[in-house]
């Protein structure tokens, strides 16, 4: 959350953000389902039935698309290419952009972009944190293999919109934790530049989601973008990646 960014320069931090690399998160294990039959149902005393089961285990996002950095060596991801013909919905978790200082202060209109394969951003969202609405799918559609999907946002303030950030942005060495555009899966560790799970810093919208170690705690299928909308300098208070947060979900059909 912004509380006094886009009305004054944004304090920096005395520390720098630990990498997203510092933290170890345990993994969550897919599970399984399946099912038992016996044949025959009943059977004499003394005999036994012939017992069959199968077992299936849930597909999980690696296995249909790649996430890649916009740099190539560099971490974190950006950018999404599926790997096999794949459906996609796309939810709005949150829009963290305010104006104003301390307790007093109020959301920005903010958007959000997709970019599908050699396409251009175009708008999939917009609006305030007021007017989320986590349960609806903004962008839905089939990604047929070798196809890309890339995420982008920016702010509308004073009558003028701030800078729009991409996953094809790139980011200064000022900036050393990462692009303002990232793509995490469960299991991974969440951003530094958020805060802990106690630290006033960290959005309601986003606790859902976290565990108590900071760590990603979602679906299997899904997937969460975070973007930094008003900053590029990741030491400075302001830069917390909660501007605008979107929950990406995979499906077969």
């Amino acid at each position: 959350m912004k509380t006094s960014h886009l009305a004054a320069a944004a304090a920096a931090v005395l520390t720098m953000s630990a990498s997203l690399t510092d933290r170890a998160c345990a993994q969550i294990p897919t599970i399984p389902v399946g099912s038992l039959t016996a044949t025959p149902t009943i059977v004499r005393t003394g005999t036994y039935p012939a017992l069959t089961w199968t077992i299936g285990y849930p597909t999980i996002v690696p296995q249909v698309v790649t996430l890649t950095p916009t740099t190539p060596g560099s971490y974190p991801q950006t950018t999404i290419t599926a790997t096999t013909n794949i459906y996609y919905d796309i939810r709005v978790l949150g829009a963290g952009v305010t104006a104003g200082s301390g307790s007093s202060y109020s959301y920005v209109p903010t958007e959000a972009q997709l970019k599908i394969g050699t396409g251009s951003y175009t708008r999939i969202w917009y609006g305030t944190e007021t007017q989320v609405n986590q349960s609806t799918i903004v962008a839905t559609g089939q990604l047929t293999a070798g196809k890309t999907l890339k995420f982008g946002g920016r702010y509308y303030y004073n009558s003028a919109w701030g800078s729009t950030y991409t996953s094809d942005s790139t980011w200064s060495t000022y900036n050393a934790d990462g692009p303002n555009v990232r793509l995490l899966l469960s299991g991974q560790a969440a951003p530094a530049t958020l805060g802990a799970m106690g630290a006033p810093s960290l959005d309601d919208f986003i606790k859902p989601y976290l565990d108590a170690n900071n760590c990603v705690r979602i679906g299997p299928m899904d997937m969460i973008v975070f973007m930094e909308l008003t900053d590029t300098v990741d030491t400075n208070s302001g830069y917390d990646l909660q501007d605008m947060v979107l929950l990406v979900t995979f499906r077969s059909s």
